[in-house]
């Protein structure tokens, strides 16, 4: 008896929907999903498409009508629940669009819950456009296979971050200036910091004097090190989320910590 093979196709398109999915219900698509699953992807009436919703998890459906311009989705059944997301949100300084685009694709695929744009004093493009970094957030997770989304904070001056900063939530800051020292140790300070965390990441350029000495008052703060080498800021961004993902996130990979 030849082996049934596994269903959905991996090859499935996947996309997320801004409305809580439920097994049994239709959904009607238009605009730019229907655009990419009529034009693009050529899908045929009876084809599976996968759907999340940040809200619920992700459902198999498949193709019950088909327009010129739109489609309905009949959701036969929930394919898994929304995922546990790591509780670590990325505080980073605006670099050059392209670049900072890139720091949030990469951040959705690691797993952050919360990405916050902040300006400091040497910030570079400081005018962002929520928009777009969103939709590069859903386009990392709906091809990384994500059920989840970070929450995009609007741009926030440094000085009122740190004003607001929750008093149970460290705030792990790349300084580069203490390598020299000796001091710094991102592991160790994992190892001693334990619960709810951030990565603050400068601009290219880094903080200034006045900037590192107010981080640093903030009691939360803990100062930590990336290496010997400096790193462009989206680089020591990716860097400080993987070592954070690998010692106290879902990495799986520092059980002893």
């Amino acid at each position: 008896m030849p082996a049934i093979p596994a269903y959905p196709p991996h090859s499935a398109p996947r996309l997320y929907v801004d409305v809580e999915l439920s097994g049994g219900a239709e959904i009607r698509l238009d605009g730019s999903h229907a655009h990419y699953l009529l034009k693009v992807m050529r899908i045929k009436q009876g084809d599976p498409v996968k759907l999340f919703d940040d809200r619920t998890g992700e459902y198999l459906a498949h193709v019950t009508a088909l327009g010129k311009r739109d489609l309905i989705l009949s959701i036969d059944g929930k394919t898994r629940d929304r995922e546990a997301v790591p509780d670590l949100w990325l505080c980073a300084a605006p670099i050059k669009k392209d670049r900072f685009n890139w720091i949030v694709e990469k951040a959705t695929e690691l797993g952050v819950a919360r990405i916050m744009p902040v300006q400091t004093e040497r910030t570079q493009g400081q005018a962002i456009k929520p928009d777009k970094l969103r939709a590069h957030m859903i386009e990392a997770a709906e091809q990384c296979e994500r059920t989840a989304l970070p929450t995009l904070e609007p741009l926030t001056k440094l000085t009122a971050m740190l004003e607001q900063w929750p008093a149970d939530r460290h705030l792990f800051f790349a300084d580069e200036r203490i390598h020299a020292t000796g001091e710094g140790s991102f592991r160790a300070a994992l190892v001693a910091n334990a619960g709810p965390a951030a990565i603050l990441i400068g601009p290219e350029g880094g903080f200034s004097d006045a900037e590192n000495e107010m981080i640093r008052a903030l009691p939360q703060s803990v100062a930590v090190s990336l290496g010997p080498r400096i790193l462009r800021a989206d680089t020591a961004a990716i860097a400080a989320i993987s070592l954070w993902m690998g010692g106290r996130g879902d990495w799986n990979i520092m059980k002893s910590l």
